[in-house]
């Protein structure tokens, strides 16, 4: 009996990684296939790519009542829930007769793909041992599903049709839903006995001024890391500087995301040596200064800007993850998720639509230069939070400092 709880925590938290890697695949799917779709039905890619705002509007919506009823009902349950939602979703978009039906599939999609990041992180943060590590690798397995979603999508199109590259995952998803019921049983702990103080508790005033600021942070994140990923297949099929196919278009774009998955291993370590709110906002600056980059560069170079802006992208994500659990209480975390992730998430479906409208108007140049300028005001917002909570950080190791 003593080794039995161990083996469900860390059959639990495999289960979270790899639900991570399928959330962030699935939603990425449909930005591949619209390069299949604007042959198959003729329409331009503006049209075709703001099919997906109601799909990613449903991925930050749907956060909030997903964290409050993980923290009330069942965190295991939602997650399974996740599982099989997504699958039948995914099912219905490779069976849709026309692109009407699509779109609700798609909407379906972003439903319960939004149950994951308030309820997963939450899981994963109660559970693990090294939050640092822990979070770090579960980021990576969400960076590494975003990577495979472009390559292993656009190799589905190419030998099977775009139909495939839904129905293919959709089988895994469903699959997946009826073993984890059967692997991993629901949570004998309670969400009346979740600790209600934070690692570091912070004064009323204090917290809602920092809680003002990731309200920035999270509608900032939202944009420019949802612009960057949706707009990179059609980004690199546009800017490599020759007409070129789209399997090579969705390896370059499955490379670019590797980067990230590095960048958040990396990240891991360094938590461990650095304050994270310090971190933060050294990150966010490099993210502000590889967008930019990005919005000059062409052919050899732009892979290299946007590795680099992919690296600060999705290291930024592990660390606010950090700072958001130190000063919150594990009895309210899936709902302080549910909020930021709402908020990240719902500026999703603002993404798409900026992406549709600013591409339409000025290509790609107009896109990333209004991204870096929205990575401008991420900068600013975790600089600020870095100055607050910097001050708390030094009271308290004054406080806990051994007397000479």
């Amino acid at each position: 009996m003593a080794t039995a709880e161990p083996n469900h925590i860390k059959r639990s938290i495999g289960f979270i990684n790899w639900a991570h890697a399928i959330d962030h695949y699935v939603m990425l799917i449909f930005p591949t296939v619209v390069i299949g779709l604007e042959v198959a039905y003729g329409r331009s890619y503006a049209e075709l790519i703001a099919l997906g705002t109601p799909a990613f509007i449903a991925f930050g919506v749907f956060s909030l009542p997903a964290g409050w009823l993980a923290d009330r009902w069942s965190r295991r349950n939602m997650m399974a829930l996740f599982y099989a939602g997504c699958g039948l979703s995914l099912l219905a978009a490779g069976l849709a007769p026309n692109l009407i039906l699509l779109a609700v599939a798609l909407t379906a999609l972003g439903t319960f793909g939004a149950i994951y990041h308030p309820v997963g992180t939450a899981m994963l943060i109660e559970q693990a041992t090294l939050r640092g590590r822990s979070l770090a690798f579960n980021g990576v397995c969400g960076n590494l599903g975003a990577a495979l979603a472009t390559g292993m999508t656009a190799a589905l199109i190419a030998g099977l049709g775009w139909r495939a590259a839904f129905l293919a995952p959709g089988a895994i998803c469903v699959a997946t839903a009826v073993v984890y019921l059967r692997l991993v049983p629901d949570q004998p702990r309670k969400a009346a006995s979740r600790g209600t103080v934070a690692d570091v508790p912070l004064g009323a005033a204090l917290a809602a001024t920092i809680f003002g600021l990731f309200v920035v942070v999270a509608l900032c994140a939202g944009l420019v890391f949802n612009i960057v990923a949706i707009a990179l297949p059609k980004l690199v099929d546009e800017r490599l500087g020759a007409d070129v196919p789209i399997l090579l278009v969705g390896g370059v774009a499955t490379l670019i995301f590797v980067c990230g998955a590095l960048a958040q291993i990396a990240v891991g370590r360094l938590v461990e040596k650095f304050p994270p709110h310090i971190l933060f906002a050294v990150i966010a600056s490099l993210q502000f200064l590889g967008v930019l980059w990005a919005a000059q560069a062409t052919g050899k170079v732009l892979i290299v800007a946007l590795a680099v802006s992919m690296a600060a992208i999705y290291g930024q994500v592990t660390v606010n993850d950090l700072v958001i659990a130190r000063y919150t209480a594990d009895a309210w975390r899936g709902r302080i998720f549910a909020v930021r992730y709402f908020l990240t998430f719902l500026a999703s479906g603002a993404a798409v639509t900026a992406l549709a409208f600013l591409y339409g108007r000025g290509g790609f140049g107009l896109v990333l230069g209004t991204t870096a300028t929205i990575a401008l005001g991420f900068v600013f917002a975790t600089a600020a939070i870095a100055v607050l909570v910097n001050g708390v950080e030094k009271t308290r190791a004054r406080a806990v400092a051994p007397a000479e």
